[in-house]
């Protein structure tokens, strides 16, 4: 069975998002599996980044469930106890176990563990690019500082999370080739080494579920493959599942094994890429063209028309 189905992290169940006359997405229902990586595609305006922004805390969805298992799996019944309970969090025989409509972000980002990049890049410019990183400890150093007070005075607890924080950072840094930019401004890097920090810096946070708003937007084709790798890397090395939004479609086909397909914020096709890929309804809402033969040309050229 597919793991989204039989090792649910995150169950997204009737998710609706109204802003005022305009609904944005439309009773929404799919599951990312522990261990996957989901993409979720769709046409400008489907709705994707909306349901991001419902899943990282950025917006409270009008309807509907977001259920997370920070360990374990987000099995029905528990989440179902979870919700008439009231509560946002329960640690069961079969999860750890968050509802993410219940939380604000920064809960969500802390607790539940899930982190997010931007479609635009978010850096801090004018810092540098291990400093970028660094910040992404910032929890974490502020816990063991008793919120800054045994920073001050050199507590032993701060010292030892500084240094974590700091060899956590130049990991990262050796995982995404800029151990040699460490102290460049982050603003100085190109372009594709700024998506690769980004990305690195949300890891730094340690998140079981990292969403990516359009990652391989702007790069070339050395840079999409280079991308390729290194998403592989978070989920078969560091075991993190991966929610992301993409339009590039030689990203998409290549890495997913599951993908979800918006329309006017209605799903109209989940699955494996292969089967989503030939859904007669994504040909024509997506992909914009009439025939197989064409999809194929398309994906073989590494866009979307």
């Amino acid at each position: 069975m597919n793991r989204w189905l039989s090792q649910p992290l995150l169950a997204v169940e009737h998710l609706s998002m109204r802003f005022g006359g305009l609904l944005a997405v439309d009773d929404l229902s799919f599951a990312v599996g522990r261990g996957d990586i989901t993409a979720l595609i769709g046409p400008n305006g489907a709705g994707k980044t909306t349901v991001f922004n419902c899943v990282t805390g950025f917006y409270k969805p009008t309807r509907g469930r977001l259920a997370l298992a920070r360990a374990g799996v987000a099995a029905p019944a528990d989440v179902e106890a979870l919700t008439r309970s009231g509560k946002r969090h329960a640690i069961t025989a079969s999860g750890d176990l968050y509802l993410l409509e219940r939380m604000v972000d920064h809960e969500i980002a802390r607790e539940a563990r899930v982190a997010r990049t931007f479609q635009n890049i978010r850096l801090f410019q004018g810092m540098t690019v291990l400093e970028n990183l660094v910040v992404a400890r910032h929890n974490a150093l502020m816990r063991a500082s008793l919120m800054t007070i045994g920073g001050l005075v050199g507590l032993p607890s701060y010292a030892s999370a500084e240094r974590d924080a700091i060899e956590r950072a130049r990991s990262w840094l050796d995982r995404v080739d800029l151990t040699e930019r460490a102290d460049d401004p982050a603003g100085a890097l190109p372009y594709g080494a700024q998506r690769r920090l980004e990305i690195a810096r949300a890891m730094c946070a340690e998140p079981v579920l990292l969403c990516l708003d359009e990652p391989a937007a702007g790069l070339n084709p050395r840079e999409s493959a280079e991308l390729n790798d290194l998403l592989l890397s978070i989920r078969e090395t560091d075991g993190v599942s991966l929610l992301l939004i993409e339009h590039d479609m030689s990203v998409v086909m290549k890495i997913s094994d599951h993908v979800v397909v918006l329309d006017y914020g209605r799903k109209i096709a989940d699955g494996e890429p292969k089967a989503v890929r030939e859904n007669p309804a994504v040909i024509a809402a997506y992909l914009g063209v009439a025939d197989e033969e064409e999809v194929e040309r398309v994906i073989a050229g590494g866009g979307a028309a």
